[in-house]
């Protein structure tokens, strides 16, 4: 098991992939802004699906998730069709305009990551790609699981009133 510090270190690390987060959301065009580039990207891996899920898999409530609908719709990158099995739901589905988009944020993402990777070897790319998997793994599903962090134990004192006898 690691040590205190090593866990300290990488709070640190986690902390500081911001700045990571931050290029990527640099290279995005400016009509298609990161909730709508994750809309986009979960469509696209995913497939079809109701707004419940694409917000269950946005980690983010429906009204967040309505937003981000909105803009990618409101650019042709998305249909919303009537779901044949509940009248009342929606189904979303990506739309040629959105699949093309969705290649061009790909090449975008591609293009940044060769650049700043230049200098890693194929296996250090495999290898980082493994440890964050087996990272969020680890992590299970954070949607839907509390953490609960044990309180520090604190020792008790005994202590006198001062006005008793």
């Amino acid at each position: 098991m690691a040590e205190q510090t090593q866990y300290e270190e990488l709070v640190r690390q986690f902390s500081a992939f911001g700045a990571v987060k931050r290029d990527l959301g640099r290279i995005l065009p400016s009509e298609c802004p990161a909730g709508s580039a994750a809309v986009l990207t979960l469509l696209g891996r995913h497939g079809d699906m109701r707004m419940s899920k694409l917000a269950e898999l946005l980690s983010v409530d429906m009204s967040v998730t309505s937003r981000h609908v909105a803009h990618v719709a409101a650019r042709g990158w998305i249909e919303r069709h009537p779901d044949p099995a509940d009248k009342r739901s929606r189904i979303l589905r990506l739309t040629p305009d959105g699949l093309e988009q969705l290649d061009e944020l790909s090449r975008r993402t591609t293009r940044l990551l060769e650049e700043r990777l230049a200098d890693w070897t194929d296996e250090e790319v495999g290898q980082l790609i493994k440890l964050m998997a087996r990272l969020r793994a680890s992590f299970g599903d954070c949607r839907s699981t509390p953490v609960r962090i044990p309180a520090p134990v604190v020792e008790e004192t005994t202590r006198t009133p001062a006005n008793t006898k």
